[in-house]
């Protein structure tokens, strides 16, 4: 089997547990007789606590031979975690499950990315072919698992998600034989401890995490409250689907079609041009733009999530020694996806509570500091 799809199949196995449980988890809590406000926080738990797991989750994998192993781990690991959140039933049990598995799962991808990104620049191919059958497998599993609600009961998420975990587990063992560590020599523990402590004190590198997590973080209000907004505008259930589809569709076709174009610009300037698009896309959206002008700016997603993340990756794989290339790709993870991404979402309700779309403008501003600190890593030497 080609390197490439090995690889696709990996980060389809991931994501396609994800687009089941991130939009229709909250429906199986629901189902439980939780109540909104418990939900909420079983959700934001795993975002607020990732940034401190997920180092320490690398700093454990850098200690095994392959970098499949511990990758297997964390996926079987993460099923049992959501196994028993479907068995063992209440909010406690919810909470420190859904955190547990939600944690594990979560540091697979930027582990894998680290792995992705090394051979892609031995091998010669790009990295966002992999990933981007991960990004379809996404919409795989939100679409499907969507249809099959219409018919099934909600514990119905709670299996996809267990398979997922398991098929992510098997996926891994299914990739290459890459060692950690060139050579093949396990570094001890007080050296990893070591790498961590090293990137905690370079600046580059917190400016590459600073300006690239919050741009992507900006995101928050769009996740959150785009439908409930459009549906204020009377736009119809089936044209926000199509908007969301067309989100997640142009940002595979980058990835898939837009390496010539990665290829010439630096990733820092990458990551200032997804500041920009969004920039654009959430003051425009703040002002409720008709029917029409959603399709360009929803297509805008190419350019203010993607572009910014894999600017990201390629500024975290320069910044980062190679000892610490797993804690850094964690670090980076767990900012942009765990604690900015939280923090904005914490933010985002009282902003739609008070002002309704003008709430996007909260995001806007948020995304000038993103361009600030992007800004400045570019006029490093």
């Amino acid at each position: 089997m080609p390197l490439t799809l090995r690889l696709g199949l990996f980060y389809a196995a991931i994501f396609v547990g994800t687009g089941a449980s991130l939009p229709y988890i909250p429906v199986w809590f629901r189902a439980q007789g939780l109540s909104g406000a418990q939900i909420g926080l079983i959700l934001a738990a795993p975002m607020m606590v990732r940034i401190f797991i997920s180092p320490l989750l690398a700093i454990w994998a850098d200690g095994f031979d392959l970098r499949r192993t511990p990758l297997s781990l964390l996926g079987f690991a993460s099923a049992v975690a959501f196994a028993l959140m479907g068995t063992i039933h209440g909010f406690w049990a919810c909470l420190v499950f859904w955190l547990i598995g939600a944690c594990l799962l979560g540091t697979i991808a930027p582990l894998g990315d680290v792995m992705s990104l090394r051979l892609a620049r031995r091998e010669g191919f790009a990295y966002a072919w992999p990933r981007g059958i991960g990004s379809l497998a996404f919409v795989v599993g939100n679409i499907g698992v969507g249809a099959l609600l219409t018919t099934m009961k909600p514990e119905l998420v709670v299996f996809w998600t267990v398979g997922a975990a398991v098929l992510a587990g098997f996926a891994a063992l299914g990739l290459p034989r890459e060692p950690v560590h060139e050579g093949g020599e396990r570094p001890p523990r007080s050296s990893r401890l070591r790498g961590l402590s090293e990137l905690m004190s370079n600046r580059a590198f917190l400016l590459a995490i600073a300006g690239s997590g919050t741009i992507q973080a900006t995101h928050a209000f769009y996740y959150g409250f785009s439908a409930l907004l459009w549906r204020r505008q009377e736009i119809g259930e089936i044209y926000i689907g199509i908007l969301w589809g067309l989100g997640v569709l142009v940002e595979i076709a980058f990835l898939w079609f837009g390496e010539p174009l990665r290829r010439r610009i630096k990733p820092e300037t990458m990551v200032f041009i997804g500041g920009i698009a969004a920039l654009i896309r959430w003051t425009a959206l703040a002002f409720s733009p008709p029917l029409w002008m959603l399709f360009p700016l929803q297509a805008l997603h190419a350019l203010s999530f993607m572009a910014s993340f894999l600017g990201s990756l390629a500024l975290i794989e320069r910044y980062a020694p190679p000892h610490a290339a797993s804690a850094a790709q964690t670090i980076s993870s767990a900012c942009a996806g765990g604690l900015f991404i939280g923090l904005a979402t914490l933010a985002s309700g009282p902003l739609f509570d008070a002002f309704g779309a003008l709430g996007y403008l909260g995001m806007t501003i948020m995304t000038l500091g993103g361009l600030i600190a992007t800004g400045m890593l570019m006029r490093r030497p």
